[in-house]
């Protein structure tokens, strides 16, 4: 049923933009048709035609074209909220009540004109969200049950099939590599312009390009549920989402056509009543021309204009912004929060030291730790069961296997209960160790490590050494240059690694050795005390602070990852750069949003001011509200330029690291690895 749903999400959005364009063209239709009979009844009274006659066209025009705009007032009216299209249609009812049917016709002609203009933009913007996502293949090869291909739809995949993709095709699913190996560009959604490597077992992507070799793929989502699916709908819910200051707009626009409407009659009524002919000659049209240049269209497109702009920027980067409240949170940001495995490390473990208690053989010890960790998915399990296969060591079979979150895992084998976790939790079990866990603890002191018992007797720890990230030190400096005035480690690790790796990086306060319940509560207290937080951690373990902070970011998600964690942003690579950058875009956004909302107010006082003053002519009125409009719309698409020169300085700086110098690297046995 889910898939039946996300197909038809995928069909309904390309109807939707076909439609738009076909929208658009009845739209011009009527625009051109409206402003033909205007110039019929401009020539005409050039020609000297009876102004009874001449003025006939443009009385038909000036309804035609007035239409649509009555419509748009309708809708408002009903919702409660008069706004543009109410003045707009207002203006030019008053212009044809007081028989200025030509000066009506025009003003609608260029009002409805700007209408296009903007609904162009606006369908322009929905065509280039529907370019990101035609990177999709409507066909996929399915692998069928004799090894034959057939091509079918993307409707008739079901996750679990196997499909096939072939050298300069786009893949049509996310899925997992069976067989074959290929270079993957995926620069289209995490934005690295450097290919990927992939082969058996790697995850890919929808609408990323395979280069060099044949892959077959298991499916593992389709459609509006696959990665670049979910990028499509954060795009659109950014157009329609209202933050806070998207909603003080509209609570001012509540407010402000009323005193517009009382403005231009006051206007009407001391005009009217002037002793100079002329100026009263000029009433109507000037209560007019204050209607018109005072519509708050310009307001109203200020704040999701910069949202879209900013979501498409991020996005481009590999960075999926969920809310828009969020990215107005992340303006704020003075305090950072960072997991230390996974997001200031490499989360890439390699076994550094056995350390066995005394009359314990390392390849007991590693046994037993082999046979505990077999079904963890946590990295440092996947280490140690990496070492033990190349130590020919297997795990053995298990029963009654417990994970306790935050102190480790537990579970019955033929040789009895095996524990493996914190040195705290088999403390906590059995107190008598302390003496050889301190002396293990020792040996592998500054690594993060892994102690076990097996069938009650203590065997040692498993010391693991994980990479700080190249760039870690660099992001730290440059959130202190956006103002981040505290940045912190939390982390279940032990306080001397998390020390060398804080000291390392330069933090400014270090919480080790919490369990998932503790990080959570000194958070908390970070928040009580006025701190606005932004939190970045694996979106797993960290689930709870990722929630409860005022911006949380998980790193290297895929496509379901993003829809179902807490955290607010999600990053789908591991790239620590791109959290400077947030913050950056989150503050260039609530700039260009303020000078938004400044202009728009700004141009329609000093709209209302030349109008009152008959020193605006009304035919100039459509052009200076259009002038309005395009202020925003460009300033908006600033955030757009923002993103990609990021990008391309990203690129640069990429292909210069890839280019340098790898020293190369031997393989460790275990012996060597026990001796350590």
């Amino acid at each position: 049923m889910s898939q039946l749903t996300n197909t038809i999400s995928k069909s309904n959005s390309r109807r939707d933009l076909s439609q738009g364009g076909e929208r658009l063209e009845r739209r011009l239709f009527v625009a051109l048709a409206g402003g033909t009979l205007l110039l019929i009844s401009w020539i005409g009274s050039l020609l000297g035609l009876q102004p009874q006659v001449a003025q006939i066209p443009a009385a038909i025009g000036a309804l035609m074209l007035v239409t649509p705009l009555a419509f748009g007032a309708l809708k408002e009216m009903k919702l409660g909220r008069p706004s543009g299209d109410s003045l707009a249609s207002l203006a030019v009812l008053a212009a044809l009540a007081n028989n200025l049917y030509l000066a009506a016709g025009f003003l609608a002609f260029f009002l409805w004109l700007s209408e296009l203009i903007l609904s162009r933009t606006a369908w322009g913007a929905q065509r280039a969200i529907r370019d990101l996502v035609e990177l999709t293949p409507d066909i996929a090869r399915l692998i069928q049950q004799d090894g034959s291909e057939k091509e079918t739809t993307l409707d008739q995949i079901r996750v679990g099939q196997k499909v096939r993709v072939r050298p300069g095709e786009n893949l049509p699913v996310d899925g997992r590599v069976i067989a074959g190996q290929s270079s993957v560009n995926q620069a289209s959604l995490t934005g690295e312009a450097i290919p990927i490597e992939a082969s058996e077992g790697s995850a890919v992507y929808a609408g990323t390009t395979n280069l060099t070799g044949q892959l077959d793929i298991e499916v593992t989502a389709v459609a509006g549920e696959s990665t670049i699916g979910k990028v499509e709908s954060l795009i659109r819910e950014a157009e329609n989402a209202k933050g806070e200051k998207q909603e003080l707009i509209e609570r001012l626009a509540t407010y402000y056509v009323p005193v517009v409407l009382m403005v231009a009659a006051l206007v009407w009524f001391f005009t009217s009543k002037s002793e100079i002919a002329a100026v009263r000659d000029q009433a109507a049209e000037r209560a007019v021309t204050v209607l018109v240049v005072t519509c708050p269209g310009a307001l109203l497109i200020a704040y999701p204009t910069a949202m879209v702009a900013a979501f498409a920027a991020a996005a481009r980067l590999g960075i999926m912004i969920k809310t828009t409240r969020v990215l107005e949170s992340a303006s704020n940001i003075d305090t950072v929060i960072m997991d230390k495995t996974g997001t200031l490390t490499t989360g890439k473990f390699s076994v550094g030291r056995l350390a066995p208690a005394d009359g314990v053989d390392p390849a007991i010890l590693l046994q037993a730790a082999t046979d505990a960790e077999q079904s963890s998915n946590h990295p440092l399990a996947r280490s140690i069961l990496e070492t033990a296969a190349k130590a020919r060591i297997l795990p053995r079979a298990i029963r009654d296997y417990k994970e306790l979150h935050g102190r480790g895992v537990s579970a019955q084998t033929s040789d009895g209960q095996v524990l493996a976790g914190r040195a705290q939790w088999l403390l906590e079990t059995d107190p008598s160790i302390a003496s050889a866990v301190d002396q293990a603890s020792k040996r592998i002191e500054g690594m993060s490590s892994v102690h076990v018992m097996l069938g009650g007797r203590y065997l040692g720890a498993v010391g693991l050494e994980d990479k700080l990230r190249q760039n870690a030190s660099e992001v730290i400096a440059r959130l202190r240059e956006l103002g981040v005035r505290k940045v912190c480690i939390f982390t279940g690790d032990r306080l001397e690694v998390a020390t060398r790796v804080g000291e390392a990086v330069g933090v400014d306060s270090i919480e080790a050795e919490c369990l998932p319940e503790e990080k959570h509560e000194e958070l908390k207290y970070l928040i009580r005390r006025g701190h606005r937080t932004l939190v970045v951690g694996d979106g797993i373990n960290d689930g709870p602070i990722l929630a409860s902070a005022d911006v949380g970011v998980a790193m290297g998600l895929s496509g379901s990852d993003i829809a179902t964690n807490s955290a607010g942003v999600a990053l789908m690579n591991d790239d620590l750069r791109h959290i400077p950058f947030l913050l950056e875009l989150a503050r260039r956004a609530r700039t260009i949003i303020a000078l938004n909302i400044a202009a728009a107010l700004v141009l329609a006082i000093i709209g209302l001011a030349l109008a009152a003053t008959g020193r605006i002519q009304i035919w100039i009125t459509p052009f200076y509200q259009a002038g309005a409009y395009i202020f925003v719309i460009a300033n908006s698409l600033r955030l757009v330029r923002f993103g990609e020169d990021v990008r391309g300085a990203e690129e640069v700086r990429r292909s210069m690291e890839s280019a340098r110098p790898v020293k190369p690297t031997r393989q460790a046995d275990i012996q060597r690895v026990s001796a350590g």
